[in-house]
């Protein structure tokens, strides 16, 4: 929950934002980044390699899991896995990978059972992953240990009902992953919203060129005219940076916005509000890009994150999810798709979600010419920057060419708690004797 002084600051650097003439004092020139950090198969595979092996990842919700004996298959991030709500009640990973010939252990998306056993010659794990059954052992080695022979196990915890994912072993706890967002986030409900929407969709891009389109507002008034912009004032809008890579975008509606326009779009009908939620939640709206792949906006309605799972170069797997708190006997909301008269059951993504995907298969056709030689950001854009000096890191710089780093001018001091805007704030408000909105 964020404290009653801090969404004070904040309703007051939204102000500050609206009226300022240049970016703040001390924010460093962005230098242009490389353009090839969008074609290279080379950065494409450090991406693959260091960061989505090494950052917690979304992996499902626990209704899709919602019993012991109740599994998954995940296959997001390159090795296939299987999600298992085991019979001890532990939400646990495993690589889907027997270890007696690498045969898949579950081969269907979903299922229930006490044991996992592989279809190729039964042999059988509980749902901890303890190898406890192969047929003909006798025909093994003496030597032969079943306790060494247990599902290998891919890191798993949970932040409420969310499942998240690491391969890296070694890699922090999640809470420690989220930092400031486990305390920002907790008014939220992660621990009673269901899943009430999953849907995947292919697009002909770059996972970055897609993702980054919901990391600014600079593009809000030209491609949502009729659908973002009455909800959020671009001017108005305030980035913050946090550890880890993570970052918010919070921005009240325009002032010309009728309130009662907002609910009709933000607030649906029939929805059940979070009661958790907090002032910045119910009367702003706050996306969050979570590293490295999940962008949402939160709000006293919904948790719908979109995640972005690059599947090759230059295509991406987008999936669209609505979390909400239980629904009832009414259809179960969702806020990304709507119905596709076209296909039976079928789904379709939503006006936004066309609007913010509908050049990106041109864009990475763009590209890919000789016309393409670097990116030039605003202050306004400073996220993405920040996401892709956090790429870097995550990669390592001894790892990245030369030619397809960015420069890391974005320094702690602009990252949170450090925030050089609130005194330049106060500074002006003294000497030209305003006061701060309450």
């Amino acid at each position: 929950m964020i404290e009653q002084a801090e969404i004070a600051r904040l309703k007051a650097l939204m102000e500050w934002e609206g009226s300022r003439a240049a970016p703040p004092k001390g924010f460093p020139a962005l230098p242009d980044m490389p353009a090839a950090r969008y074609t290279s198969a080379e950065y494409y595979a450090l991406e693959q390699e260091h960061v989505f092996r090494k950052s917690w990842l979304f992996a499902g919700h626990i209704d899709e899991v919602p019993e012991p004996g109740c599994y998954m298959r995940w296959h997001n991030a390159g090795d296939p896995i299987v999600i298992v709500h085991s019979m001890d009640g532990t939400v646990r990973a495993f690589y889907n990978t027997c270890r007696h010939r690498g045969a898949p252990v579950v081969t269907e998306d979903r299922g229930k059972s006490s044991r996992l056993m592989c279809g190729y010659h039964n042999w059988t794990y509980k749902t901890d992953g303890t190898l406890v059954g192969v047929p003909e052992r006798q025909d093994f080695s003496p030597n032969f240990d079943m306790s060494c022979r247990s599902l290998i196990p891919v890191r798993c915890e949970l932040l409420g009902n969310v499942i998240f994912v690491n391969f890296d072993a070694d890699a922090m706890p999640l809470t420690e992953w989220l930092g400031p967002l486990m305390n920002e986030w907790d008014e939220f409900a992660f621990d009673r919203v269901r899943l009430a929407a999953r849907h995947s969709f292919e697009l002909n891009c770059n996972w970055k060129v897609a993702m980054e389109a919901n990391m600014e507002v600079y593009h809000v008034p030209f491609i949502h005219p009729t659908t973002v912009a009455p909800l959020v004032d671009a001017k108005r809008n305030l980035n913050t940076i946090y550890p880890n890579g993570h970052a918010r975008m919070l921005a009240p509606a325009p002032h010309h916005t009728d309130r009662e326009h907002v609910r009709a779009i933000d607030s649906p009908p029939g929805w059940r509000p979070i009661e958790s939620v907090g002032e910045l939640g119910r009367t702003c709206t706050q996306s969050y890009t979570l590293f490295p792949n999940w962008v949402s906006p939160l709000s006293n309605y919904f948790v719908p994150p979109l995640v972005f799972w690059p599947t090759s170069l230059g295509t991406t797997r987008l999936e669209l999810v609505t979390m909400a708190l239980d629904w009832g006997d009414a259809p179960a909301p969702d806020l990304w798709t709507v119905p596709d008269d076209s296909q039976p059951n079928g789904r379709q993504m939503s006006p936004i979600i066309l609007e913010d995907t509908q050049f990106g298969e041109a864009i990475q056709q763009s590209m890919q010419s000789a016309a393409f030689k670097s990116v030039p950001l605003s202050y306004q854009e400073a996220r993405i920057y920040s996401f892709h000096q956090s790429l870097d890191r995550m990669i390592g710089t001894d790892n990245v060419p030369a030619h397809l780093q960015v420069e890391p001018v974005i320094g702690e001091d602009w990252v949170w708690p450090n925030d050089p805007r609130t005194a330049e704030m106060e500074t002006a408000t003294a000497r030209d004797g305003a006061t701060l909105p309450a």
